[in-house]
């Protein structure tokens, strides 16, 4: 996908996962990740539990 992890800054927010994927959404953006890659870091980041989620954000982003 990426080759550098955008920056994504989740402490002191929402928690909820439409908040964390708003932000991942936001970074993603403006790191200039193209419509299909955002599309599937949602994809996958959706496939499955919030466990999930919490781990393929931190895969694809620097979380502070």
């Amino acid at each position: 996908m990426e080759t550098t992890k955008p920056r994504v800054v989740l402490i002191g927010r929402d928690g909820n996962a439409v908040a964390i994927l708003a932000a991942c959404r936001r970074a993603a953006t403006d790191a200039g990740w193209t419509k299909e890659e955002i599309t599937a870091f949602l994809a996958e980041a959706t496939s499955d539990d919030y466990d999930h989620l919490l781990e393929t954000v931190m895969e694809h982003f620097e979380v502070a």
